[in-house]
């Protein structure tokens, strides 16, 4: 912890993260003790640099800054790890004192189920039915007007409870006053109830009249002349439900003159959509929570079938020092670094032949790394043919079965009709200063943040189980080329650190960069995941700048487009592949695949889509890792 808080140039949030992976990697071999200590000495790090951040920001009178809900997240996790590692010593200690008995199988892999940690029992996602209670509990909770009827059964009741406490003082004897008062009470009573349910005809009727006019303009705003399909029938319900909402509520119109006075602030659309959205009864909020509940009760079954295990697969014992995970550490986790599977005895399984892109020879010593890799201008320069190589090993694998990708292809399509062809037209008709290509693109990033937060999780499941086997293979090169030297991933010397005794450097290369790659798993958002590759990115250059400053470079202001950097498109992918390996994230695959489905167009041809195909270059190298050129 000394040597990362000392580092004056990382983020506290960086060095935890530096403090974590140490953490897991102890972990994974095997070390629990070591691993104990390591988790606690997180959360110690992180306890005390919260607490300086608050000191600071309480005398600067500052907001939190965003990456406090990150660390404390990150604290969880430690914590929970910690748990379950302090739980696995206990059972090391009470194992020693008894006979061995038979291991019993898993039903599955720690890559395709999530365990808990009582006893190994396996912990699904949330049912469908309580997701929809959690989504509905906000809006459920919101104030509800009294109706005419309800208000005068609630002054009837206080008329009874006086006259009650006015009979008890009464004497037996005044038995003509408790008569008087009784006729007196029920005549009261019954008045409330006459004019209440009076005043609620009435105000039916006009909520039936205005109801009525809505519908109307509804209709001419749908042009009512030609037959309407389901959904703009189901549109036009749903403008109406939102002019009777204006009717009541006198916020929308301010903010329509706001858009008005500024039709360029996006800043405007950014805190109009938040606002909207933050509000439980307005019709927009209600059918985000609608689509988003249809959406996990269609991703549940199927991830659901792919977690259980296949017909005539041989089980997986789970590693003596795996980590068993609570659901807040499923599949779509932080800090999930390659695990090393046991390997399976041959008359259990067929063995597993290996992703490699040709012939591999015996293992060679370290110093001979690069003669057992591609050669880095044939990789990297050609890599369209090492794309083109996956695909078609993918299709004679076999490995993604065709009712998951099925599965998955209807959940995509359900997404996208979701949150563009309802949620956006809905408030673009709600709102028509928002009907300018600027204000759409920014209206859709602020609806995906809070749309995508509680489904990522299990639609990451689901594309880890469509790429399972890429993710295998990513993992084994992972294990294999961890600490393989940065020259042997193609490299060149000059973008690495000439003398870093002199400069004082810790870690290993382009840590950095690796770092604010691991940061990717904490987004929940397609946009914010987009942002952390570009930010890597930028990392690497100004890393490798740092490493071979070039004498005519000077100095700018802000940061700057990956285009713009001093090293080439040739250097570049070596050293993402690099960062690649050290980041210990196999899941990369498939947010990757994830975020190609679901970022904007308009980011594709744009330094967002530069960087997100740069790194999925990266990870097609990385995989194709000769499996044996290398020796642990």
């Amino acid at each position: 912890m000394a040597a990362a808080a000392g580092d004056g140039t990382v983020k506290p949030l960086q060095s935890a993260m530096k403090l974590a992976n140490g953490a897991i990697e102890l972990d994974t071999g095997n070390r629990p003790r070591e691993a104990y200590t390591e988790y606690l000495r997180t959360i110690h790090y992180i306890s005390q640099a919260l607490l300086e951040e608050v000191e600071t920001t309480k005398e600067a009178r500052e907001t939190v800054p965003p990456d406090t809900s990150k660390m404390l997240k990150l604290a969880q996790q430690c914590l929970e790890r910690a748990q379950s590692t302090a739980t696995k010593l206990g059972k090391t200690r009470l194992k020693a004192t008894m006979p061995a008995a038979a291991p019993i199988p898993q039903p599955a892999g720690r890559h395709r189920r999530v365990y808990s940690d009582e006893g190994g029992k396996l912990s699904p996602f949330l049912p469908p039915e309580i997701f929809q209670k959690l989504q509905g509990a906000e809006s459920q909770s919101s104030k509800k007007e009294l109706t005419p009827l309800e208000e005068a059964s609630l002054q009837n009741q206080k008329l009874k409870a006086a006259y009650e406490a006015r009979m008890a003082r009464l004497d037996p004897s005044q038995a003509m006053q408790k008569t008087s008062l009784t006729l007196s009470l029920q005549r009261q009573m019954m008045e409330n109830l006459v004019i209440a349910k009076a005043r609620e005809e009435t105000l039916q009727r006009k909520m039936e009249e205005r109801r009525l006019r809505l519908q109307e303009a509804a209709n001419r705003r749908f042009c009512s002349q030609v037959a309407l399909t389901p959904e703009e029938r189901e549109q036009r319900a749903l403008y109406a439900a939102v002019l009777e909402y204006e009717q009541d509520h006198d916020w929308p119109k301010h903010w329509k003159a706001k858009l008005k006075r500024s039709p360029g602030d996006l800043s405007l659309v950014t805190s109009l959509v938040s606002h909207l959205l933050s509000l439980p009864d307005h019709p927009i909020a209600q059918l985000l929570r609608r689509l988003q509940c249809a959406v996990y009760s269609a991703l549940y079954p199927a991830v659901s079938r792919a977690a259980a295990p296949a017909p005539g697969c041989c089980p997986q014992t789970p590693n003596p020092g795996s980590r068993r995970l609570r659901p807040s550490q499923s599949l779509h986790c932080m800090l999930s670094p390659p695990e090393p599977s046991a390997a399976p005895r041959p008359q259990d399984c067929p063995p597993t032949p290996p992703l490699q892109p040709g012939p591999v020879g015996p293992p060679s010593p370290l110093g001979d790394t690069a003669s057992g890799l591609p050669d880095k201008d044939s990789s990297f320069e050609d890599l369209e043919q090492f794309l083109g190589t996956s695909e078609r090993q993918g299709q004679g694998r076999g490995v993604q079965p065709e009712p998951q990708l099925q599965q998955l292809k209807s959940a995509v399509e359900e997404i996208h009709n979701a949150i563009a062809d309802r949620l956006l037209s809905l408030t673009l008709l709600a709102f028509e200063g928002l009907n300018t290509a600027a204000s759409k693109d920014r209206c859709l990033a602020c609806i995906e943040e809070p749309f995508f937060s509680p489904l990522w999780p299990l639609l990451l499941a689901l594309y880890r189980s469509v790429h399972r086997a890429r993710e295998a293979a990513l993992s084994r090169s992972m294990e294999l080329y961890r600490n393989a030297p940065p020259t042997a991933i193609g490299i060149p010397t000059k973008l690495l650190p000439q003398n870093p005794e002199a400069k004082g450097a810790t870690g290993y290369p382009y840590c950095a960069a690796a770092q604010e790659l691991g940061l990717l798993v904490l987004e929940s958002c397609p946009q914010k995941k987009l942002e952390c590759i570009v930010r890597t990115l930028r990392l690497i250059c100004v890393c490798a700048e740092d490493y071979c400053p070039t004498p005519e470079a000077t100095p700018q202001a802000g940061p700057q487009p990956i285009a713009a950097a001093a090293i080439g498109a040739d250097d570049l992918l070596p050293i993402l592949s690099f960062v690649v390996l050290r980041s210990g994230l196999p899941q990369l695959v498939s947010e990757c695949a994830a975020l190609e489905e679901f970022i904007h167009e308009g980011y594709l041809i744009g330094e967002e889509g530069y960087c997100l195909t740069s790194l999925q270059s990266a990870l097609s190298y990385v995989e194709l890792l000769p499996q044996g050129g290398l020796a642990k």
